[in-house]
């Protein structure tokens, strides 16, 4: 409707014109005082509903000038008004609607239904009607319903809609898929990782939902601001009445002051970011997350699967007593199914590379940073780190032997029945984008990096040598992780950059989360104020810039637009304009202001585009 609202003024307005000219100057009156009565009557439900909700606004203003002008007999200068008011309203409907372009695309892609594999027939079924371990069948053109492997068939995927990237992506069998992609290539058949509610694209889909409900703190100290407007345009008009006893004047006034830039740039600008956000494949959960983000100085990032691949390699496996190899990777393997750490997940795939067969377990415990415990064919596996098996009464002679020295290098303890049966190395290489990542956030105004992990200290060291990185915290669970959060805050607003389940408390701890959604964990993407859509840090700067841009621009358009006002205020409380004359003013710095913040959807990129070699594909 607010889109729209401006054509009943606008017709009635140029119908008093033209009787206007005819000799009819009873018609035009009527018409343009039916036009200002339409327009009023929308505006004065709009107030009521505020002013039940508590909300105090400049569209008083509006009511008061529009009602003053027919008390008064101007009604050519209502129908400006209202044609000022609704036109505002409909170019900010639009403004708002173009900018979010983006994020209602990533709704109406949502896929109802799936093509499903039943004993070699296809049936079309509902998304919520499949599950884990179903085969789909995925055709050109179609939008990938689930998350997935590729179980037949290579897939050539377009991810343009949801990370920005402008080449197809190949994936042959085995390799994962994401939900929301669309096949590009030959049809294939996509194994089912996990139910549609579940699944990255479902998530993405929620969390847009949520940041489109979401009011951002700019908005809320622009509704301050407003109050203080109010009081001021009150009191301006009524004190020029008084002193001239010429209520035209105070009309005048109140017509100059409607609406305010205030209430129009901050929206426009700040949905503009969150759309050119989206569009690079960073989701920025709302105003208030993007206004954080352009505020942001101290980095705390985790290293498995953030700043390093996730997917690190068994480099070594030692067996202790009396256990043989194969069967220690079985159980531990077999364990780890039911875990999503990336660790796990590497260590489930170096099985079944060997070609175990790995039985489902029960009663499996995660403790999230620490491992996993479970029974596997009625024995007990315990999965993890030296405190999950100090937790345990566990006890692990000192490494025999000489160990992996790669300096990414992690080691998981196996535990079978309480005694100790193995010690595993993996070696998890730094991401080839990790560090030039960690110089453009350094460019982009963070002065403090901390890389926060679990891992031991001499691991981490190694890791990060060379790197721009200005402290370690290491031996962390998710406690200590969220209580280094905690510290950082002494060196100014905190962004905590993860991507697993562990990571979760500190991002939400943070005062800006930022997960990788694209491999991570669901957890840690519902935690975070901004998800990564791509399995990649190198977008997030941009996305920095992206977002000082939209609050710059949103605060330059509010002092302009408020400046511009006062002074047509002032002139029209000393008479120099007419309510006319400063309707036609208002509509003009109302339209310039707004188009002002609209800049924040072009103009330079500010930043690198995530390349293919970027984003790590083949």
């Amino acid at each position: 409707m607010r889109r729209w609202l401006a054509v009943l003024p606008l017709a009635g307005l140029c119908a008093g014109l033209l009787a206007q000219a005819l000799g009819r100057p009873d018609f035009a009156t009527a018409a343009w005082a039916f036009a200002t009565l339409a327009v009023l009557a929308v505006l004065l439900t709009q107030v009521v509903t505020s002013l039940a909700r508590g909300d105090v606004g400049l569209d008083l203003v509006a009511l008061l000038s529009m009602g003053g002008a027919l008390l008064l007999g101007q009604t050519l200068a209502g129908a400006v008004i209202a044609l000022m008011y609704a036109g505002g309203q409909s170019l900010e409907a639009y403004a708002t609607g173009r900018a979010g372009a983006a994020m209602t695309a990533l709704i109406a892609r949502q896929p109802r239904t799936a093509l499903r594999e039943e004993g070699g027939v296809l049936q079309e079924v509902a998304l919520a009607a499949l599950v884990p371990g179903d085969r789909i069948l995925v055709r050109v053109g179609d939008v990938v319903p689930v998350d997935g492997w590729v179980a037949a068939g290579r897939a050539v995927l377009d991810r343009s809609s949801l990370t920005g990237e402008a080449l197809p992506v190949t994936l042959k069998a085995n390799e994962p898929v994401l939900s929301g992609t669309v096949n590009a290539g030959t049809p294939f058949t996509l194994l089912a990782e996990r139910p549609a509610a579940e699944s990255t694209y479902a998530g993405i889909v929620r969390l847009v939902e949520a940041a489109r409900a979401q009011k951002a703190p700019m908005a809320r100290l622009a509704d301050r601001y407003g109050l203080g407007f109010l009081a001021l345009t009150l009191a301006l008009a009524g004190g020029a009445w008084a002193a001239t006893g010429d209520p035209i004047r105070a009309l005048a006034v109140l017509v100059v002051a409607t609406p305010c830039p205030l209430i129009l740039a901050v929206p426009v600008a700040l949905v503009s970011g969150l759309s050119r956000a989206a569009g690079i494949g960073v989701l920025i959960k709302g105003g208030g997350a993007l206004e954080m983000l352009a505020q942001v100085r101290v980095l705390v990032i985790d290293k498995t699967g953030t700043l390093t691949r996730g997917s690190a390699r068994l480099a070594a496996l030692r067996t202790l007593g009396a256990h043989g190899e194969a069967e220690v990777l079985r159980l531990a393997a077999s364990v780890d199914q039911a875990s999503g750490h990336p660790v796990a997940r590497t260590l489930v795939e170096e099985a079944r590379g060997r070609g175990l067969i790995l039985p489902q377990p029960s009663m499996v415990a995660e403790s999230p940073g620490e491992g996993a415990s479970g029974r596997v064919e009625g024995r007990l596996v315990i999965v993890g780190g030296a405190r999950l098996m100090r937790r345990h009464g566990i006890v692990f002679p000192p490494a025999a032997g000489p160990r992996q020295a790669a300096a990414a290098a992690s080691t998981v303890l196996v535990a079978v029945d309480g005694t100790p049966a193995a010690v595993l190395d993996f070696a998890d290489p730094l991401r080839t984008d990790g560090g030039r990542a960690l110089m453009d956030l350094r460019a982009c105004g963070i002065t403090r990096v901390v890389l926060a992990t679990g891992d031991r200290r001499g691991v981490a060291e190694a890791l990060v040598a060379g790197l721009p990185v200005d402290a370690i915290v290491a031996d962390l669970d998710p406690a200590a992780k969220t209580g280094t959060v905690a510290a950082e805050r002494r060196n100014g607003p905190v962004m905590m950059v993860g991507d697993g389940v562990n990571d979760a408390p500190a991002l939400a701890a943070a005062d800006l989360g930022v997960a990788l959604g694209a491999r991570g964990a669901a957890a840690a993407a519902e935690a975070a104020d901004v998800v990564l859509l791509v399995d990649s840090l190198a977008p997030l700067p941009q996305a920095i810039h992206i977002a000082k841009r939209a609050r710059a621009i949103a605060l330059q358009s509010v002092w302009i637009g408020l400046g511009l006002s006062l002074a047509g205020m002032v002139a029209a409380a000393l008479g120099h304009l007419s309510p006319l004359q400063g309707a036609l003013l208002q509509e003009a710095i109302d339209v310039a202001v707004i188009l002002n913040a609209m800049r924040v959807l072009g103009g330079p990129r500010d930043g690198r585009e995530p390349t293919a070699e970027a984003v790590g594909h083949p």
